[in-house]
């Protein structure tokens, strides 16, 4: 057996920074070196950021990644940092002669490439491309058809690219006849809840299939709606979990790995790949001999996070990069006293800080006593910047030159509401945030131009439900000491407000209930309906009450318009409303009994 002490890099990346990924690519792998490591390992497409989307149909960028990328080898080596094998995802191209009808223009590649001595070692690409949920990757590249295996310290190295591991066949299913005693995956694969437990046993089976460790390294950090949980782990060829870095922050992953030392003539050259494709078996050398036996220091393995605590993160964690990555460094949001608009203020206190947050109470002549003083409360135990600003005669001076009853009444409120914080956005340079969840938001129980107003959602893809279990959660771990969480000197969301009745507060007496089912009837039928696409009969199979059914589906089917005007907000489900969702809005089919 021979040794082998690699480093993953599970770092935060920008999409279209190529100079400011390239300085992080930089700053870790001295890390690296300085922990003596013998290869590190960074992110899918850590030079460009991901996902980049229509970006790589630019013949400009893509040919400024391949032109960052040599500079970034020639400045390791300048830095002293040369020796070091580094491993990175970058934007590539594969030249073409002729354009064909269905091919991605310029012929991009989700590339990854080996950098040593000053230069780019060997490049090569994501054989399988996703084209589900949030990826249509088949839009914008060309596949790969490359086996890259670099022999390091008499160890062979074989990389693959993240939907490699999930899809049968392509370069992992040739990785057992290469010899390879590592198989290293760079990823970028997005956060859901559960997600972890579904890679782990993913890497635990592709490594007894390939009969090698596999490394796996994966990306951090938020990207529009997309939140990234890092949750890089190794893996022994039985299997067997050796190594794992906390999730949602950035961490070097140290292991020391007994791997075979590589044979004398290794097979090379193309391969059946079982799924139809041939993979060719590319072999480099950067140093043939194993190292001399040296002490091996001890693995490091994250303790899992709670399911609501996995959640939490990822919506901090999303709203602290929307804002920080666009340029925002404070936020303002609509501050109710309701349950939606007191987490969505304790997630952005966690995520940039409650001296960055500015609250704005506006209080109508509908608003309970009670309301105002639970908003207030929350503002002095989070410290949040508040202010209030009554909209009563506002609402009258716009009464007295419009006729409005009923709904359009109760919108207009809604809609003054949302220009005041609009008005102090622009005025400051706030990034405001919008307050619905995915239950208003499925069945259209919001106001367009009013309270769906905003720049971001921290709770889009978050069920009424959940939303109260977050809530609970939070104040229960208010002194934890997790790393996501501002240190509040008491519960940061008022009990009042989380055992209050929900309303909108916009005639008098309203309650949700006066305009949808029950909760706790209403967010399953949704998930089911939503998540799963389910029809009508399926619900109706699976339990739930028919004529709710079909209330549900209408309310959830006439709302689209809505929803494809609402902004972008933290992904958690495995289907959220954005990339993931795509239906059309002049729609005329309706699921009927």
């Amino acid at each position: 057996m021979a040794q082998l002490r690699i480093a993953l890099a599970q770092v935060n990346s920008a999409v279209g920074d190529l100079d400011g990924n390239a300085d992080k690519i930089v700053d870790w792998v001295r890390r690296a070196a300085e922990a003596d490591a013998h290869l590190v390992a960074f992110p899918e497409m850590m030079l460009t950021g991901y996902p980049v989307e229509d970006l790589a149909l630019r013949a400009s960028f893509v040919e400024a990644s391949r032109r960052a990328l040599e500079r970034l080898a020639r400045r390791l080596a300048d830095e002293g940092l040369g020796d070091l094998p580094v491993v990175t995802g970058y934007l590539d191209r594969r030249p073409v002669e002729l354009v064909r009808p269905g091919q991605p223009a310029g012929a991009p590649l989700d590339g990854a490439a080996w950098l040593h001595g000053g230069e780019v070692l060997v490049r090569s690409a994501k054989h399988h491309l996703p084209n589900y949920g949030v990826f249509d990757e088949y839009r914008i590249f060309v596949r790969g058809d490359r086996l890259p295996v670099v022999r390091v310290h008499g160890v062979d190295v074989a990389t693959v690219v993240c939907e490699d591991l999930w899809q049968d066949g392509g370069p992992v299913g040739v990785t057992g006849a290469s010899g390879a005693g590592l198989l290293l995956a760079v990823n970028a694969s997005p956060y859901e809840r559960d997600k972890d437990d579904v890679r782990l046993d993913l890497c635990a089976r592709r490594a007894r299939e390939a009969g090698c460790a596999l490394a796996y390294v994966n990306l951090v950090g938020g990207q529009d709606e997309l939140v990234f949980d890092g949750d890089s782990v190794i893996v022994g060829a039985d299997g067997t979990l050796l190594a794992r870095a906390p999730r949602f922050v950035e961490h070097l992953l140290i292991a020391d790995l007994a791997l075979p030392a590589a044979g004398a003539e290794p097979p090379r050259g193309p391969v059946d790949a079982q799924d139809g494709t041939a993979i060719t078996i590319d072999r480099h050398v950067v140093s043939p001999d194993p190292l001399p036996a040296y002490p091996v220091a001890p693995q490091s393995v994250a303790e899992p996070l709670e399911d609501l605590a996995e959640v939490y993160a990822a919506l901090v964690l999303g709203t602290r990069d929307y804002a920080r990555k666009n340029g925002f460094r404070s936020v303002v949001l609509g501050l109710s006293g309701g349950i939606d608009s007191a987490l969505v203020a304790t997630i952005a206190s966690d995520a940039v800080g409650p001296e960055n947050v500015h609250a704005i109470l506006l209080p109508s002549r509908y608003s309970s006593e009670g309301s105002v003083v639970d908003a207030e409360e929350l503002v002095k135990r989070q410290g949040v910047n508040s202010r209030i600003v009554p909209i009563a005669g506002m609402v009258e001076a716009f009464e007295e030159q419009l006729d409005l009853t009923g709904v359009a009444a109760e919108n207009l409120q809604a809609r003054i509401r949302a220009n005041v914080w609009m008005g102090l956005s622009n005025e400051h340079g706030h990034l405001v945030l919008t307050g619905g969840n995915k239950s208003e938001l499925a069945t259209g129980y919001s106001t367009l131009y009013g309270d769906s107003a905003g720049g971001f959602a921290p709770i889009k893809d978050v069920f009424k439900l959940t939303v109260w279990e977050l809530a609970r959660w939070r104040n229960a771990r208010n002194a934890s000491g997790l790393p996501f969480l501002h240190p509040f000197a008491e519960e940061p969301i008022p009990e009042a407000i989380i055992e209050k009745e929900p309303s909108a507060e916009l005639r008098p007496g309203q309650r949700d209930r006066d305009s949808l089912p029950p909760y706790d009837e209403l967010d399953p039928l949704l998930s089911d309906y939503v998540e799963r696409d389910m029809g009508r009969e399926a619900l109706i199979t699976a339990g739930h009450d028919p004529a709710l059914v079909d209330r549900v589906i209408r309310l959830v089917d006439i709302a689209e318009y809505k929803r494809r005007q609402y902004p972008p907000g933290p992904k958690i489900t495995p289907k959220n409303f954005g990339r993931d969702r795509r239906l059309p809005i002049t729609n005329r089919w309706r699921e009927r009994g």
